[in-house]
């Protein structure tokens, strides 16, 4: 996969913040060497958060994130403000732009607390330093935070491009090293082994291409020097009749989990794709045991059903139509649910019994993360939608089988 291809939920989240007029859209530019976002000396220009994907050197495949001004004002401005701070849900890199000119404002000293208590690699940026040369050393003195001892400060310029290639060394600096090792099928599998892809084509499948889960499996399948076989449902038997060899691992769609189930020889390992995404992503543990917890619905509870993505719903959804139908025909319960897709996720989930979230393809690492950990604070059992489907389906010890040192 080449880095333009990469996905966005593999990208580096660089998330710019800083109050209006503090330079933030002509830092974004002079990094970049492109003009991505709209400059304008009028305040309050960004008004909502901009993503954009691209190649920033030396970090190379990033997500650039310009956020609206952290001082916006009235009801609308509030809500905005809301914005930027929700971004650092999904931040991997915090770079805060400081109006040189002015000094270190209450907003800026809000946010770069939330940024520390989130523990976001972060980069104080000093903007504007072709006007505030003659001030530099007295607007740092004055600085409120007393933190330059701890965290990177560096003077630039977006005018002059003074320190824009320091800049971007130190946010190269600035990068998790997380586990570069993690793999989303290849470490279960030795080169030349053979691996069953199993994709439903029905209406809800995107015409002429496959979903990003499994085109990312398919690449690391690859990368491992394993071969990949991808067959619908209703060919399955027949692949696995004419195949010539025993598979190292047969994949399944999760809609088609019950079916790939009873077709799949015991012998053959056998997960799904949202399975090994949940593992992936570093959340396997917490969602098979969040999937237990569809044996302690009653009536009248409400289930949150989340997806991180948004596109056009079919008549028979997974999401909004297939899950709930399932859901009520396994507990006997009459259950309630809600939707939500996208960046939307609610901020209060006290009232909901059970998350069930989708593999959450299109979110980082650290947005998933962070969905994770507020319904744990709400005491909220989170689970996804192919490790629920196993549950129900009574296939999950199976299909977790391969994960030998899961708890």
């Amino acid at each position: 996969m080449s880095l333009n291809s990469t996905p966005s939920a593999e990208r580096l989240h660089i998330g710019i913040f800083g109050r209006r007029n503090a330079g933030k859209s002509s830092i974004i530019n002079a990094l970049t060497g492109q003009e991505l976002a709209i400059v304008s000396d009028i305040r309050g220009t960004t008004t909502d958060p901009v993503l954009k994907a691209m190649e920033l050197l030396p970090l190379g495949p990033v997500v650039m994130i310009d956020t609206p001004g952290l001082d916006d004002e009235g009801d609308l401005g509030a809500l905005r403000v809301q914005k930027a701070y929700q971004v650092l849900n999904k931040t991997d890199i915090a770079v805060l732009v400081v109006d040189g000119t002015v000094g270190m404002t209450a907003e800026d000293i809000s946010i770069l607390e939330r940024i520390k208590g989130k523990s976001i690699p972060y980069i104080i940026v000093m903007n504007k330093a072709d006007l505030a040369a003659h001030t530099a050393k007295d607007i740092e003195a004055e600085d409120p935070t007393a933190d330059h001892t701890t965290a990177p400060v560096l003077w630039v310029s977006a005018v002059t491009q003074t320190n824009i290639h320091e800049l971007k060394e130190q946010i190269a600096t600035l990068i998790p090293s997380g586990d570069t090792g993690r793999r989303i099928v290849g470490d279960l599998i030795k080169p030349s082994d053979f691996v069953i892809l199993v994709v439903p084509i029905d209406k809800a499948a995107p015409k002429g291409r496959l979903i990003l889960p499994q085109q990312q499996t398919i690449r690391d399948i690859l990368d491992a020097g394993a071969v990949s076989i991808v067959t619908r449902d209703t060919e399955l038997s027949h692949t696995l009749a004419s195949l010539g060899q025993r598979p190292a691992l047969v994949i399944t769609d999760s809609q088609a989990f019950e079916q790939v189930a009873c077709e799949v020889p015991d012998t053959i390992p056998l997960t799904s794709f949202s399975i090994l995404f949940a593992r992936y992503k570093g959340n396997l543990d917490s969602v098979v045991n969040g999937a237990r917890n569809l044996d302690r619905l009653e009536d009248g509870d409400t289930i949150l059903i989340s997806e991180g993505c948004t596109h056009h719903r079919q008549c028979d959804d997974i999401g909004t139509v297939k899950l709930p139908n399932w859901i009520r025909k396994y507990t006997g319960k009459d259950v309630n649910f809600e939707f939500t897709s996208g960046t939307e996720f609610p901020l209060e989930l006290g009232k909901y019994r059970l998350i069930i979230h989708c593999g959450g393809c299109t979110l980082n690492e650290r947005e998933m993360k962070y969905r994770l950990k507020c319904a744990a604070d709400a005491d909220v059992p989170m689970t996804n939608y192919g490790t629920a489907i196993a549950y129900m389906k009574g296939i999950l010890d199976r299909s977790i089988a391969v994960f030998s040192n899961l708890d």
